[in-house]
């Protein structure tokens, strides 16, 4: 089989809104003094430092791990969560036409609009507990748009008022309820919010005031837990781009250009007041920049990371040429970058106990193993009833962080079952065993397109293809309409119309189940007899014969997919026959015989002979005496002699077992036993629970019973229970 090869990851630029905090509202720890340095040490970093996925590129970073993006084929973006304790990643799919934000925290935002300031219906993924439930938040039914998140449950989010006027609110949805709380303190004509990284219960806001045409920008300061601004601070040039504003435990920072479009970074000390410009240079996409405590971290992926003391004006090199940066509610940032002789990394800076500047690695980039699949674990051929009802389907890639979709396609029929795999425990075999099952009902037997493809859980290269045959085979079922090897029960109504019902192949928790009823068709009232008469037109698929009014016998030739080909005359004056019994091989030449009792009591033998013309051979005389038995049903041979056998009823309810004697008679009967005369139809059902001998149904007013044979001539039944016609016991008034 010819794979797909792995293609060149797509990268554009993307542009992240990095947000808020992992504890929730109310209970926001206070800004701290000094930052902490790295949450994992450079030990740590040297022996557990997770994987930065190749190819990808940062997109934020929490206190627990970091997010990257990456671009699938389609255009649309991957996210990849991976925890800087070594545990697996997490896959994120961005919705479509949407976007995300980062907190600065744990949480992740998905939203509906590729610019998170225009979100409005919110899904918020804790990621410091991945298999937590998401939270949706809709904004739009408040008029409100995105602003920041605060916690796996709350975001700040601009409504909108009847009036026009705006307010920036605390959103919080608690189980299906979504409150709100209004920030107080912001001028009443204060609208486009944007916000900083919240870090310790506060957030830095940016917005505008002011007429239509000279609207101007200002800087607030929130404490989140109280609802209140504690300080506001008016840029000097207009306000920008809200993803610059920062701040720190000392200072806040936004960013500026000077008259001839230069980029800066406006500084004030919280304590003093002082600010101060800092010349970058440039304009604003080419660079990154972080707050780090009283220093700024900047840089562009052709100019090293530099960091300079906004206190004393100290200008550090740090060493590393990064491409992207990422801010954390520690009040740490992280790089992706290299330094020399190290090779890409994700590098984390931070304060030490003495304030300046440390770097330290958090993560590191391995060289990426093209996806492909090595190996193929799909048989050419499995026959189900030999496999107990399962195959096991299997695929080795090359590496394990990848997904895997999988279809099965009955090529005749077009019926499918699809299935994702997700990565094993260890090793990369990514492998299920298939039921035979699609949609609740066994899949038809014969060929199966399968059809694997692996992607990489960030989304990045060209997905792994691999496309196969498998036949499905199973054990002949005379009673088997849809060629899936479960017995298919037929039934008419008052109305003359007649139902299909397809019983799952095997029992479930001991019962037997229906599985699917299918209505065949209308007319069917004509008929005095309708009886299921195994394969008798030599195509495999089980049949039926009807015997009408006017004494003429038809035969429906199945079709294998629940449906019958029009009827054909097999012949007149039929109308002798007081009960026919079909369905079973009575001498042993591995086709299906027909059994019939005239009125005097004389059992007739049709020997089958393949033909669809003419599938009967002249009639063969059995015996007398056969008037005493009200029910006939010929049902395999069920306890183990050379042919089918019969089982026939008495008018006092008691049944007994002929054994076929392969010539077409039986051997003397056997009792069964009595109370059988409860059941108003007895069916000779084929091999009910597959387990490679036929069963017998009856169907009765009280009930609805599965008789599955024993092998044993002298204890021939076990009684099952099944859901088949519950309820319906006087509904039908004839069943085959």
């Amino acid at each position: 089989m010819q794979l797909r090869s792995t293609g060149t990851r797509l990268a554009t630029a993307v542009t992240v809104v990095l947000t808020a905090t992992a504890l929730g509202v109310g209970t926001l720890a206070t800004a701290p003094a000094a930052f902490a340095a790295t949450s994992i040490t450079a030990e740590q970093a040297a022996t557990t430092a997770p994987v930065f996925p190749d190819g990808s590129d940062l997109a934020g970073v929490g206190t627990t791990g970091f997010l990257t993006y990456s671009y699938a084929q389609n255009g649309t973006r991957n996210l990849l969560w991976t925890p800087f304790d070594g545990g697996a990643p997490t896959g994120l799919q961005e919705p479509e036409g949407g976007g995300f934000a980062m907190a600065g925290g744990d949480v992740v935002v998905l939203g509906d609009a590729s610019q998170p300031a225009e979100m409005r219906q919110l899904t918020l993924r804790d990621m410091a507990e991945p298999g937590a439930p998401a939270v949706s938040i809709d904004l739009g039914a408040l008029n409100g748009t995105y602003v920041a998140v605060l916690s796996p449950t709350s975001v700040l989010a601009q409504i909108t008022n009847e009036d026009g006027t705006a307010e920036l609110r605390v959103v919080t949805k608690n189980g299906a309820t979504t409150t709100t709380r209004k920030i107080e303190g912001l001028p009443a004509d204060a609208a486009e919010f944007a916000g900083s990284t919240v870090r310790g219960g506060s957030a830095l806001v940016g917005y505008s005031t002011g007429p239509e045409d000279g609207r101007t920008s200002d800087r607030a300061l929130i404490d989140v837990a109280a609802g209140t601004v504690t300080a506001i601070y008016s840029p000097a040039e207009p306000w920008y781009d809200s993803t610059g504003l920062m701040f720190s435990g000392s200072h806040v920072v936004w960013m500026d250009y000077t008259g001839d479009t230069e980029l800066y970074a406006t500084s004030v000390d919280r304590e003093t007041g002082e600010r101060k410009r800092t010349l970058l240079g440039g304009r604003l996409e080419d660079w990154y920049y972080e707050l780090v405590g009283d220093w700024l971290v900047y840089g562009t992926p052709e100019r090293p990371a530099r960091a300079v003391s906004l206190t004393s004006g100290e200008t550090r090199d740090l060493g590393v040429t990064a491409s992207a940066s990422a801010s954390s509610a520690d009040g740490s940032a992280v790089l992706q970058g290299s330094k020399v002789g190290d090779g890409d990394r994700l590098y984390r800076v931070a304060t030490a106990g003495d304030g300046t500047p440390t770097v330290t690695t958090v993560a590191e980039v391995e060289e990426s193993v093209a996806l492909e699949i090595q190996q193929v674990h799909v048989p050419d051929t499995v026959n189900l009833d030999r496999t107990g009802g399962k195959v096991t389907l299997g695929w080795t890639l090359s590496r394990a962080d990848a997904y895997m979709d999988v279809t099965l396609s009955h090529t005749a029929t077009g019926k499918e079952f699809k299935t994702r795999l997700t990565a094993p425990a260890s090793g990369t075999l990514f492998s299920f065993d298939w039921d035979g099952v699609i949609d609740g009902v066994d899949a038809p037997n014969g060929t199966y397109a399968i059809e694997a493809e692996a992607t990489l859980l960030d989304g990045s290269g060209w997905p792994a293809y691999q496309g196969w045959l498998m036949n499905v085979t199973r054990t002949a079922n005379p009673h088997d309409y849809t060629n899936n090897g479960s017995t298919d029960v037929l039934a008419r109504d008052a109305a003359g119309v007649l139902w299909r019902d397809d019983l799952r192949d095997r029992p479930v928790n001991g019962q037997i189940n229906t599985a699917q009823r299918t209505k065949i068709g209308t007319g069917w009232g004509t008929y005095k007899q309708i009886e299921a008469v195994g394969n008798i037109a030599g195509n495999s698929v089980g049949d039926l014969i009807a015997l009408d009014g006017t004494g003429v016998l038809w035969q429906y030739q199945g079709k294998g997919d629940g449906t019958f080909a029009t009827r054909v005359k097999v012949g007149s004056g039929w109308g002798g026959y007081t009960k026919l019994a079909g369905g079973s091989d009575l001498n042993g030449d591995g086709r299906a015989d027909l059994l019939a009792t005239d009125a005097s009591g004389v059992l007739w033998f049709y020997k089958g002979t393949g033909s669809a013309t003419a599938p009967f051979a002249t009639r063969v005389k059995v015996g007398s005496g056969w008037g005493i038995y009200n029910q006939l049903t010929a049902v395999g041979n069920i306890a183990g002699s050379s042919a089918g056998d019969l089982v026939a009823r008495d008018t006092s309810g008691v049944l007994w077992l002929y054994q076929g004697n392969g010539s077409g008679g039986f051997s003397t009967r056997v009792k069964v036993g009595s109370g059988w005369g409860a059941f108003s139809q007895l069916v000779g059902a084929g091999d009910v629970n597959a387990d490679g001998r036929p069963d017998l149904i009856a169907y009765g007013s009280g009930g609805t019973y599965v008789y599955k044979s024993t092998g044993s001539a002298t204890a021939p039944f076990t009684r099952l229970t099944t859901n088949l016609y519950a309820g319906e016991g006087t509904k039908f008034n004839s069943v085959s």
